[in-house]
């Protein structure tokens, strides 16, 4: 316990003790009179007024009563407070993680972490400074909530009820966690104080290289007020390396969750269909697990509600993993972190099965605290066949390698045959289009691509949407590539070589994106716009040893398989991640559109002219609902007279459901560990004591009326 103004209250206690106790001393001057009898004068004998000094003190309870209600008044003045943490500064930013692993039932009392965590952060909210009749400033704050996004939950306000009622306001969701967008938010919030000359660097040449001094806070930032973060969270954040707060900033990790969770849960989730026989249907299931020891899950499988097979997985135990933590800023912030690495395994359930279903799997007879990767849904499609066109001049390699495809329809065709079928509209009938050494005809103005579904061979598109050629590279070969694409999923690009790489840049207003990169630019690239959708290999394939790998039919079957909605060969498409905002395109026409989330809440939509709706961040893992009146697509069905569409949310995250909470945190410039404590302020006592000095004040008044009218 500190005092924060001793010495006015010792000198005022010097003061008013003595003047107290001294009228106590005072005593009456009694003049005599003679009188028959003292009957009716046993009041008049009481020291009704003192006119004469020292008498003898005589025990007094209102003198005990002024004395306690003094002494509380003077400890007042004297302002005495308590050190229960160690806020640095009068601005406060509470950030409260409600991500999918806060949703861990292990918060204690069968709470989850979140709500383990809003009640910490109200704790913290109670403790800060209030500001006082001295000119002490009030404590502010602000709440900000997030996940994969984040949002202000209440802005900066001293009004400690307001920040209550904002902190028990926030939700969990099935969504990871992702720091960056809140330290953004948090930022933006600041007040900005102008950097003064002297705080720019005199050295202007100084290294902006991806390792340099870019990565520091702005100038304004760095001039502006200190702020203590108030980090709730289990620690599983995947990008606290993009937190770097201003040196001026201190940083409070408040932890949640028992440190020995652990979890098996479902972490991989994928349906193919065969090539060359549709209706065989084989579903992917990963599974992750953090128990100390090897565990044997049972996996049950259910179509359209109903229990299909069950099979018996076997998850080996985590191993020991060690990590090395530095700080940016010191040398001497170094950590070795002893990990377990997650033990891995799954199963794979075949069946045959020509129509769409609904397919759900859970995990039965391992029971965790994290039940959200217990359960996870799959959209698929009917099967179908895919209806091709490709258009050359003549390309040997190209017609031997689309022959061996299971297509339904597979139709050779000149570059003016295929523009009279354009023209007269038959060209419609095919599913995808591959186009070797020419773009697509018919391509509106200012527009990369027309319309449709197309696979470009040695062609490079441009407009504005599209790609800028620079002219010849030379001999090339691809030196990386985006291996979790469904189109190069599984794909060794390696041994490809190319007899002339185009030098190939991408504008920022294009379209595209790049798929796979020589050493001159993309190589690979994918279109997609709200009429048309391609995928674009930017080097002449008969210039390549390409042709003579069998990655080319793979990647041939893949690109097509892509393309083409109808075809079900990856029930991917029909799929969303919590924190990802969903985005279908219902037939054109489509009217009174509406979405249901997983918790039952309807929602309607707009669909755009090209019948495209969005709808985000999803929140929650399950099912959604899309209903619409008009056309139904191939995945779709009709319910209740409507066209319906399900799309599966699933979590999917081995970081997230690896549930262990962390002891600290490694941010962009520190390392924080987990505080020991659950409040950071300083508690004054002094309005206790005023109120004290008032109720004392009350007592002595009531027990002197009484002893006066008695």
């Amino acid at each position: 316990m500190t005092y924060a103004t001793p010495t006015i209250a010792a000198i005022t206690a010097a003061i008013a003790v003595p003047s107290l106790v001294i009228l106590y001393f005072l005593k009456l001057r009694r003049r005599s009179v003679e009188i028959s009898s003292t009957l009716l004068w046993r009041k008049a004998v009481q020291d009704l007024q003192a006119n004469a000094p020292f008498q003898r003190l005589r025990k007094n309870i209102l003198l005990l009563l002024q004395l306690l209600a003094l002494a509380a008044a003077l400890f007042a003045i004297a302002q005495p407070q308590k050190k229960v943490g160690e806020a640095t500064s009068t601005r406060h930013v509470i950030m409260i993680d409600r991500s999918a692993s806060m949703g861990t039932k292990d918060g204690g009392g069968g709470k989850t972490r979140l709500e383990a965590a809003k009640k910490t952060a109200i704790d913290q909210v109670d403790s800060l400074d209030e500001g006082d009749i001295f000119g002490a400033a009030a404590h502010e704050a602000m709440v900000i909530a997030f996940d994969s996004t984040a949002e202000v939950v209440q802005r900066f306000t001293t009004d400690k009820a307001k920040l209550r009622s904002a902190i028990e306001s926030i939700q969990q969701t099935d969504a990871p966690g992702s720091i960056k967008e809140a330290f953004q938010l948090a930022q933006a919030h600041r007040p900005k104080v102008s950097a003064t000359p002297t705080d720019t660097p005199p050295d202007s040449s100084a290294d902006t290289s991806a390792d340099g001094p870019q990565d520091e806070p702005p100038a304004s930032i760095l001039a502006g007020p200190p702020q203590t973060f108030h980090l709730y969270t289990d620690g599983r954040i995947s990008d606290l390396d993009t937190f770097l707060p201003a040196s001026q900033d201190s940083v409070v990790y408040h932890t949640t969750g028992d440190p020995d969770s652990a979890d098996v849960g479902i972490t991989g989730l994928r349906a193919e269909r065969a090539y060359d026989h549709p209706e065989h249907l084989t579903i992917f299931v990963g599974l992750q697990n953090t128990f100390p020891t090897q565990v044997t899950p049972d996996v049950e499988l259910s179509l359209d509600g109903a229990p299909s097979a069950i099979r018996s997985a076997t998850i080996a135990a985590p191993t020991a993993r060690t990590g090395i933590v530095q700080s940016n800023d010191s040398a001497d912030q170094v950590q070795s972190v002893v990990r377990a690495e997650p033990g891995k395994g799954g199963v794979v359930f075949e069946l045959d099965m020509p129509r769409g279903s609904i397919a759900t799997v859970r995990l039965r007879g391992q029971p965790d605290p994290f039940p959200t990767d217990d359960q996870g849904e799959l959209v698929i499609p009917p099967a179908s066949q895919t209806s091709v066109a490709v258009v050359t001049k003549g390309n040997l390699f190209l017609a031997e390698a689309l022959a061996g495809l299971p297509l339904a329809e597979l139709d050779t065709l000149t570059p003016d045959e295929f523009r009279a079928q354009v023209d007269s509209g038959q060209a419609e009938k095919y599913d995808v289009v591959v186009l070797d050494g020419m773009l697509p005809p018919n391509t509106p103005e200012g527009r990369a691509l027309a319309p449709g579904r197309w696979l470009i061979l040695g062609a490079i598109p441009g407009s504005p949407e599209g790609l800028v050629d620079k002219g010849e590279g030379g001999y090339g070969q691809f030196v990386d590539w985006r291996r979790d694409h469904p189109v190069l999923q599984g794909l060794t690009l390696d041994p490809v070589r190319i007899g002339d790489a185009r030098q190939i840049e991408i504008p920022d207003t294009s379209a595209a994106r790049s798929l796979a990169e020589t050493q001159f630019g993309p190589g690979i690239v994918e279109f997609v716009t709200a009429e048309a959708r391609a995928i674009g290999v930017l080097f002449d394939v008969a210039d390549s040893n390409w042709p003579f790998d069998v990655s080319f039919v793979v990647f041939l079957a893949s690109a097509i398989d892509y393309l083409d909605a109808a075809t079900a060969s990856d029930a991917g498409r029909l799929a969303v991640r919590p924190g990802e905002i969903l985005t279908e395109r219902l037939p054109l026409g489509a009217t009174d559109a509406s979405l249901e989330d997983p918790d039952g809440d309807r929602v309607p939509l707009a669909p755009a002219a090209d019948g495209r709706i969005s709808w985000g961040p999803v929140r929650r893992t399950g099912l959604l609902t899309l209903r619409w009146n008009g056309e139904t697509g191939p995945a779709d069905t009709v319910q209740d007279g409507k066209a319906t569409r399900f799309v599966a949310s699933n979590l999917l995250d081995p970081y997230e459901s690896d549930i262990a909470p962390e002891d600290s945190v490694a941010l962009a410039s520190q390392i924080v560990a987990a505080a020991s404590q659950k409040e950071t302020a300083i508690r004054h006592y002094w309005r206790w004591l005023l109120l004290a000095a008032l109720a004392v004040i009350m007592l002595e008044w009531y027990i002197y009326n009484r002893k006066v009218q008695i």
